[in-house]
């Protein structure tokens, strides 16, 4: 079952502040600031929900993130928007990164309304290679990579084993859009909203930000709770994407301390430095975690344990080999490791620079 509101303001950090603790039900949409609606839809993970918002554009909305592709997020895409807070039909919608809970439903939601969709070049594309199984996206290449930083065969194999995982949860994607860049200003219902790019999480996600309303949509880059994903893959097998990724949310502390970030999951807060501060310091923990572990040559898979203390499912574990590698590598790249080649086995390690 979904995590309740008052599960979720009770573990998240005690310095941010929550204030709207009543998460709307599915398919009921509920304002947080003039002219802001939240809707929240279910994910079938551990991760089990997404926020998603309909902001005001005159007589018309504009959607930001659209949900997996599945009947019953569509069902409720249909009751929000034919609830009487909307008094309007949608004129575009806004992606702000590739990944199916946020992409799913764009083809759909653009065919249907004969609307454009606004993204980066990069989560654009990344959607189409996505879905068509191209440019080292496959479950293939990633138990490969996964292969050559230690996962067991019986584990690969279960990775490679998903297929294309992605093309079943997000309707074919739109075959045009209206490119999003860093800095660019949309008007949206008389408001501003200044797109602030971030890396690390996906290629180029599209955090959005007004200053006359104080809010700021942070994707998936700003949580609350939990600490957004950060993970090499085959695409990029040699990435450093935690050094992206701490850069990224560093601009964050440049906006007003209070405020109001409506997050992709977890309840909207306040209190964007804080949860920067503390991201920071949950990565450097971890990077601590990694430097202890590699006294003696160590690969990814071997970090499992260590990283996350608790039984992983095969989708846990697609996420949590990415990370692992993307701790190693962010040391690596600091020269506070050393690379020590491919083993006997085939396997890359690393070992703590003397």
């Amino acid at each position: 079952m979904p995590e309740s509101a008052a599960a979720q303001a009770a573990e998240a950090p005690a310095a941010l502040n929550f204030p709207f603790p009543e998460v709307p039900e599915a398919g009921t949409v509920r304002e947080v600031a003039n002219g802001i609606f939240w809707l929240r839809m279910r994910l079938p993970f551990a991760l089990d929900h997404i926020n998603l918002w309909l902001l005001r554009d005159g007589e018309h909305w504009t959607a930001v993130d659209t949900g997996l592709s599945n009947d019953e997020t569509r069902q409720n895409w249909d009751r929000a928007l034919s609830a009487k807070e909307i008094d309007g039909c949608l004129k575009r919608i806004i992606v702000t990164h590739y990944h199916p809970d946020h992409m799913g439903n764009a083809g759909w939601l653009t065919r249907r309304f004969k609307i454009p969709m606004w993204t980066s070049e990069c989560e654009y594309l990344s959607a189409h290679t996505n879905y068509n199984d191209k440019a080292g996206n496959t479950a293939r290449a990633v138990a490969e990579l996964f292969r050559e930083h230690g996962l067991d065969v019986e584990r690969s194999a279960a990775i490679d084993g998903r297929g294309n995982g992605y093309r079943r949860i997000i309707s074919e994607p739109p075959h045009q859009y209206i490119r999003l860049l860093d800095g660019d200003e949309i008007n949206i219902g008389g408001n501003a909203w200044r797109v602030i790019t971030g890396y690390g999480h996906a290629p180029e996600h599209s955090a959005l930000y007004c200053a006359s309303l104080g809010v700021l949509i942070s994707g998936d880059m700003l949580l609350p709770k939990i600490s957004t994903n950060v993970s090499v893959w085959p695409f990029e097998p040699l990435g450093d994407p935690l050094k992206l990724f701490l850069r990224s949310i560093d601009r964050f502390t440049e906006l007003p301390a209070d405020t109001l970030v409506l997050p992709s999951h977890g309840l909207p807060f306040r209190g964007a430095h804080d949860r920067v501060t503390m991201l920071r310091q949950h990565h450097a923990e971890r990077l601590a975690d990694v430097r202890s572990a590699c006294e003696s040559p160590t690969c990814a898979a071997d970090l499992l344990p260590i990283l996350f203390r608790r039984k992983l499912d095969t989708h846990q574990l697609f996420f949590a080999m990415g990370e692992s590698i993307a701790h190693l590598h962010n040391l690596w790249y600091r020269a506070e490791l050393q690379f020590l080649g491919h083993g006997d086995d085939g396997v890359r390690r690393f070992v703590l620079s003397r």
